[in-house]
């Protein structure tokens, strides 16, 4: 994908340091500053989704993540947030198949095995969680999704399970 030209990269930076101080207010001023043309890079559709999944506001974070999808089919990024806003709107099961299809896709990312874990542990299927978050720290190691794991709501079913590996 092409990097975004000036001034929209700025912009863009803008954007995310103030995302990153805490204000998303600014954050979203500064998007609108971009040109047609910024408006559609698939580095600002993330950044749009950023700020509304971080207000939470699931529709249109999920308009962004298949804006994402579409505008770079390569990013595993997009798929990972349409299944987690699917799973927001209470719609586990939607984002446990569309995020199953990525699997063989990405199979570096573990955050895919990682939201699989979840997920199946929220549809109450927890052998099928653990073969997912053993799966996870395989790609990441794991010290790294344990720790993350342990504090994760999502995986409460299986923490027991979890320390003890």
């Amino acid at each position: 994908m092409r990097p975004l030209d000036y001034p929209d990269h700025h912009f863009l930076l803008a954007s995310e340091g103030w995302l990153d101080l805490g204000d998303p207010e600014e954050s979203a001023r500064e998007l609108r500053r971009l040109s047609k043309e910024g408006e559609l890079h698939p580095d600002v559709l993330e950044m749009r989704w950023r700020l509304d999944a971080g207000k939470g506001e699931w529709e249109a974070a999920l308009a962004m993540a298949r804006a994402l999808v579409l505008a770079d089919p390569d990013r595993p990024s997009g798929y990972i947030h349409q299944s987690y806003c699917l799973h927001e709107m209470a719609r586990t099961e939607e984002a446990w198949e569309l995020l199953l299809e990525t699997v063989e896709r990405f199979p570096k990312d573990s955050v895919i095995p990682y939201n699989l874990a979840c997920y199946a542990c929220q549809l109450g299927d927890l052998m099928v969680a653990r073969d997912w978050i053993q799966r996870a720290m395989k790609i990441r190691g794991k010290a790294e999704i344990k720790a993350m794991a342990l504090q994760d709501t999502d995986l409460s079913l299986l923490k027991g399970y979890i320390e003890g590996l």
